[in-house]
């Protein structure tokens, strides 16, 4: 009997251990802050096992209360271990045009980024690699070089080229932190020039798809992730771009280990919007005029997106959107902000035409209750039925503080 208590002692005390372990890792991944549109009932039902208690400052049910209005409560585990005290705000429910358009990209990057590194053939079959000598990596984007801004390739190539073998300093970011090198550029007898030993970019161009148009403030928002050098796989620095109108002219199907993608024309003439910046979470603007025709729905907080199904916005053919039905299988704690969600495509139509999702249809939106919750971001590589999304709250965050 003893020994039966004992170990029935040892297990309450193992599971005690765990709740308390699994509520501070949950304090760590969910957020301080949430939001919740006026006259919606906060809850945090699709993580498992998690309460809400009203602090003293009263929460109502139905927060019915003045935009700006907030209110602190505490989230609990099991109904009873603290996991810890959030803020939930009240917001207007904002108005937003869905969109599922494709959309052509043209960015030029502020300064250049180095794609690659090249050794130089000096004489005597020896060879030098200046840029590597000095510390210079793939991905860094320079901004300047001798004391001369660069806004493209041209520019770094007639300075080296005038340099005459002289050490010249190079100013560049590093993931986004600022340094400096000194550059000994070498000569190239079979040419005849100067050279660094580096490969550099200064713009790219894509397409992607639309994820909603705000008509308040004409703000655009697609893609959901940022754009990247094909080469480095570097996010690439926006010093400025435009949005372009795009016709989807046929597709490549996804198979299981080979996303297919779209493909399309860039329409002549049709630029409608200005990019004002590319971040981890989308690529933003603003249009000259609306670039949607659909009516405007509300843009749900995160705390409203559940498991279920929800209709997904896209093309796949032309111009127009289509409607197709997918499921929201799983909604993922913390972690990569461009990976909320886990999305399953389960319309037939689609799956045969497209084998799943494809390239470019990043940023399409996802409705759920007649509310544009989030965008596709990217497809499981092994099951291109399959995929992940982002909070269209993430988006409209980061649009706001990009204008």
């Amino acid at each position: 009997m003893r020994k039966a208590i004992r170990v029935s002692a040892c297990i309450l005390g193992l599971i005690g251990l765990l709740l308390l372990g699994g509520a501070a890792w949950l304090g760590r991944a969910l957020p301080d802050v949430y939001y919740v549109s006026q006259g919606e009932t906060f809850s945090l039902e699709w993580v498992r096992g998690i309460g809400v208690r009203q602090m003293p400052q009263a929460m109502p049910a139905s927060l019915t209360a003045r935009s700006g209005a907030s209110y602190r409560a505490r989230l609990t585990l099991a109904g009873s271990v603290p996991i810890k005290e959030v803020e939930i705000r009240v917001v207007e429910a904002d108005q937003v045009i869905p969109g599922g358009t494709p959309f052509g990209i043209k960015m030029f990057t502020s300064g250049v980024m180095i794609v690659g590194l090249t050794d130089v053939p000096v004489k005597g079959g020896v060879t030098a690699n200046p840029a590597k000598a000095c510390g210079l990596r793939t991905g860094d984007v320079i901004l300047s070089l001798d004391g001369k801004t660069v806004a493209g390739n041209e520019d770094v190539g007639n300075i080296i080229a005038k340099s005459g073998g002289r050490p010249i300093e190079v100013r560049y970011t590093r993931e986004g932190t600022a340094a400096a090198a000194t550059l000994t550029p070498v000569y190239a007898p079979a040419e005849g020039v100067w050279r660094a030993g580096m490969w550099v970019r200064d713009s790219t161009a894509g397409i992607g798809t639309l994820t909603y148009y705000d008509p308040a403030t004409h703000r655009f928002a697609g893609l959901g992730h940022a754009v990247c050098d094909v080469d480095t796989s570097a996010q690439m620095p926006l010093g400025a771009g435009e949005a372009v109108g795009v016709t989807v002219t046929g597709i490549t199907k996804s198979v299981a280990g080979l996303p297919g993608e779209l493909h399309g024309v860039f329409t002549g003439g049709s630029t409608f919007g200005m990019l004002t910046a590319n971040t981890e979470t989308g690529l933003y603007g603003r249009a000259f005029a609306s670039p949607l025709e659909a009516e405007p729905v509300e843009l749900a907080a995160g705390s409203e997106v559940r498991t279920g199904e929800a209709d997904l916005l896209t093309t796949i053919d032309g111009t127009q959107p289509q409607r197709y039905t997918v499921e929201i299988e799983k909604i993922r704690i913390g972690g990569d902000l461009t990976r909320n969600f886990v999305v399953h495509v389960t319309d037939r139509r689609l799956l045969e035409e497209t084998g799943g999702i494809l390239q470019g249809m990043s940023g399409s939106p996802l409705l759920q209750d007649g509310k544009l919750v989030g965008a596709l971001t990217h497809v499981f590589v092994n099951d291109p039925t399959r995929g992940y999304g982002i909070f269209a709250e993430t988006m409209r965050r980061d649009a706001e503080a990009a204008s």
